[in-house]
């Protein structure tokens, strides 16, 4: 049974790298290509490849003046307007730039990223071509209860190392079999592939082609690369995060300042800042918020009784 594999050895990669160079006119980022193609190892099996890209800093700039060329602003100017831009929430000039990536990740990984809808993508397809078996397998320290007041995340309680142990041993084990059941249909009963795939676990790895302009990007990466997002997927967030600063350092500054690091605020709360920066003792039957948008303004700002508030 002949297995795909997109994996490139290192010769392969120069390859594309040299086949890749010429010259253009249009703009580029140094720091990105120098990392083009080369893989991000992520998990056990995954990985992500920055296959193309198209803008930098100066494209975000050139679009919101509607100017041409580089112009002669200088950094501090451009920086300004980026964060101008970031703050205001004036996204169409961040849509000039787009990168498009090769993922590697489990199924279960996937069927969360496809809910960022605003990409172009294509996956790998277990209906043409046969599923390598790679699967994956968390680490001990990720295994823990679920939690109890949220629903869909695990509580910070890990299992018992035993217990932990006795999961991972369950998983492997379900995994190869899953996998020697499918192997069996294929070639020994000639199943289809459409159906013997389905005896497959979610943690299967599974690739895909995935475009995505940067305002969309940089909503996936607000969500994504949360501390509240799942593990797994966070992990992948990260790697972007990391290549978003090479390719575009200005945009990524305004990014972390104005939105991954920042505190969406609603109206009750604002005026509650005002209440307390004009000296009130607020306390959360004077705030007129419920016990959990309470907890939420407490923990957003680290507040203590000392700071006026109980």
């Amino acid at each position: 049974m002949k297995k795909f594999s997109a994996e490139l050895s290192e010769f392969e990669i120069d390859g594309l790298r040299e086949s890749s160079l010429s010259q253009t006119v249009r703009v580029g980022s140094p720091a990105l290509e120098e990392i083009l193609y080369r893989p991000f190892h992520i998990l056990n099996h995954g990985f992500i490849r920055v296959i193309d890209y198209m803008g930098t800093d100066a494209s975000i700039v050139q679009a919101a003046r509607v100017s041409y060329g580089a112009g002669t602003k200088k950094v501090q100017e451009d920086r300004g307007l980026i964060n101008y831009l970031m703050r205001h929430r004036h996204t169409t000039p961040f849509e000039m730039c787009e990168i498009k990536m090769h993922l590697k990740m489990p199924i279960f990984v996937a069927r969360q990223w496809v809910r960022h809808r605003t990409a172009s993508m294509n996956e790998y397809s277990a209906r043409y071509s046969v599923l390598s078996n790679e699967f994956y397998l968390p680490e001990i320290s990720q295994i823990a209860w679920q939690s109890e007041t949220n629903k869909q995340g695990k509580s910070n309680k890990r299992l018992p190392e035993d217990h932990s142990r006795k999961v991972l041993e369950i998983l492997e084990r379900l995994s190869t079999e899953a996998y020697k059941k499918y192997s069996h249909m294929l070639d020994d009963l000639s199943l289809t592939r459409e159906l013997a795939r389905t005896v497959l676990p979610l943690s299967v790895y599974t690739e895909m082609y995935w475009k995505i302009d940067l305002h969309n990007l940089m909503h996936f990466l607000t969500l994504r690369a949360d501390s509240n997002a799942q593990y797994e997927i966070r992990c992948y967030a990260e790697v972007i995060l990391n290549i978003l600063e090479k390719w575009l350092p200005l945009t990524y500054e305004a990014f972390i300042d104005y939105r991954k690091d920042s505190v969406l605020l609603s109206k009750k709360c604002k005026e509650l800042i005002t209440r307390m920066l004009n000296g009130e003792h607020i306390t959360r039957e004077k705030s007129d918020l419920s016990i959990g948008e309470w907890q939420d303004f407490v923990n957003m700002f680290n507040i203590r009784p000392s700071a006026k508030a109980e």
